[in-house]
């Protein structure tokens, strides 16, 4: 999708770089100002030369903190008293119900039921009252605008929000400022609010500089948008912090002005880029903070020689779904193969196949053997072995001495 056509003028546009310097100076040693560092393997990996925003690193382990102190610190006396009241799949949560424990503002936080548990653990952590209700985003939303009407709480939106998006933008600001060089931005879109005060900020004082969205393909809502059409949107990715049916009204009017482009990544890509970022930079990201790079390699071409600011927004993931993705990445890379070896139900079957495999170095990491599968001669067996080697060309060499020793494998996952 080429760049639409600005919509407003910019200085019309309800959201100006002036509030996002006002939010910057106001939020200013509260929240950290993130490392911004050019990775050169990754450079190397993608073709682009690549500087990340480690927005992994604010204390709650999300951009979600400056938004939600801008909008905390422009509240009222008599509104800090009543309370805050957020709904949030969990950063906009902790972000809110840190920043509120720290000014002494009574927080509330909604959260969908399916929620991770580390993401309602923090939250709880920081002192907000946490409610867990509705099946999905929009369930926990309808929800909390009764619960605001009925307790006259204050709703802190997590990115239709003038105040919010501002926040948001002073990110952008900080990148420029380190990497002024930068020819495009890449940044995970949920509903809208991060990519928005970014456009805002980013094309203001770098004027031809891109601003390109990235979301799951299963819920492509403001890519969907900026064409005109209705998204589709269903199905559980790894990316649940930017998993939104809608994107906000404010964040949509800013997008059709500002954005150049919105991309739609598989969950291989957001997969691999979580386990690029854990192993090539030893850093933890959620699968929307690993987003924008895993643009960078679904559509390599799109970026090729350029200078990227790429945008990690979140480390917030749990730790079982990091482990299985460092496992699936493993089994990607031709390093673990699970090997099925069908064989008569006798002694010696094993050591022979694992003396094979230990003499060509591979590592065995589990065996079972299945002697009840009917299918089976009643002296027969499945011999299951999990088996970690060095690489692809690896494990190609151990299953050919193993079928050249007469027990040939048939490799089950690769």
């Amino acid at each position: 999708m080429s760049r639409p056509a600005p919509s407003a003028p910019t200085a019309a546009l309800p959201v100006t770089l002036e509030d996002v310097r006002q939010a910057a100076r106001r939020i200013a040693g509260a929240v950290e100002r993130t490392p911004m560092r050019r990775s050169r393997t990754l450079s190397e990996i993608t073709g682009a030369q690549v500087w990340l925003k480690f927005e992994n690193l604010q204390f709650t382990a999300s951009f979600k903190e400056r938004g939600a102190l801008n909008k905390l610190l422009t509240l009222s006396e008599a509104e800090k008293r009543a309370g805050v009241l957020a709904v949030s799949a969990g950063n906009h949560a902790q972000g809110v119900a840190y920043h509120a424990a720290r000014l002494g503002v009574p927080a509330t936080i909604v959260m969908p039921k399916g929620t991770p548990f580390v993401k309602v653990e923090h939250t709880a952590k920081h002192g907000a009252r946490v409610l867990l209700e509705g099946e999905s985003f929009a369930e926990a939303t309808d929800f909390a605008y009764a619960l605001q009407a009925r307790e006259g709480l204050v709703f802190v939106h997590p990115y239709d929000d003038a105040a919010v998006i501002a926040g948001q933008g002073t990110l952008a600001l900080e990148m420029l400022e380190d990497a002024p060089q930068l020819e495009a931005l890449v940044i995970p879109v949920g509903g809208g609010g991060l990519i928005s005060g970014c456009a805002v900020a980013a094309k203001a004082v770098s004027p031809d500089i891109e601003i390109v969205g990235v979301e799951s393909r299963m819920y492509p809502s403001l890519h969907a948008a900026l064409r005109g059409e209705e998204p589709v949107v269903g199905g559980q990715t790894i990316a649940e912090g930017i998993a939104v049916k809608r994107a906000g009204a404010l964040p949509l009017e800013l997008c059709r002005a500002l954005v150049d482009e919105v991309l739609l990544v598989e969950e291989s890509h957001l997969e691999r880029a979580i386990s690029l970022l854990c192993n090539v930079e030893k850093t933890v990201a959620e699968g929307a903070g690993a987003a924008g790079l895993a643009a960078l390699l679904a559509y390599p071409e799109r970026f090729a020689g350029r200078e990227v600011g790429v945008v990690l927004c979140g480390g917030n993931i749990d730790p079982r779904l990091l482990a299985s993705v460092l496992t699936r990445a493993l089994v990607r890379e031709g390093r673990m193969s699970h090997l099925r070896f069908e064989g008569d139900d006798r002694p010696g079957f094993l050591a022979r196949v694992t003396g094979v495999i230990a003499e060509r170095g591979g590592n065995i990491i589990d065996v079972r053997h299945d002697r009840l599968d009917l299918t089976l001669p009643a002296k027969g067996t499945d011999l299951d072995i999990l088996v970690e080697t060095r690489d692809a060309a690896h494990t190609r060499e151990l299953i050919e001495a193993l079928t050249a020793m007469g027990l040939p494998p048939r490799k089950l996952s690769s």
